[in-house]
């Protein structure tokens, strides 16, 4: 298992293949991820536990623990947590294909994981 720092929380990542990737994700309250879309790399998501936003090519709607959502490329989308969250992450391996379009901290335009 390997834990990503991020600068709105972290990522364990549980599961790297070449086929999948599993991720659980937290998010500290009242902090995003950018606005983000793939142009491989197909994501579903599970809120394992807390509240959150989640912006769906323009669209925000309420994302509360137990629901799950698929994203498939090329959605724009952003995840914002009300409370801490922990998200399970489950995506094809294509872990560098992001595309930043806004991000609160200074990663907007590049695609590293």
């Amino acid at each position: 298992m390997q834990r990503i720092e991020k600068p709105w929380g972290y990522e364990l990542w549980w599961a790297v293949t070449d086929r999948y990737v599993g991720k659980l994700i937290h998010v500290n309250q009242g902090h995003s991820l950018s606005l983000q879309y793939h142009v491989q790399k197909h994501e579903s998501m599970f809120l394992l536990q807390g509240e959150a936003e989640l912006l769906l090519n323009g669209d925000v709607r309420a994302f509360h623990t137990g629901e799950a959502v698929v994203i498939p490329p090329p959605t724009q989308h952003r995840l914002t947590a009300l409370t801490d969250i922990d998200v399970i992450e489950v995506s094809t391996p294509e872990l560098d294909d992001v595309v930043r379009l806004e991000d609160r901290y200074g990663r907007a335009g590049t695609s590293t994981p």
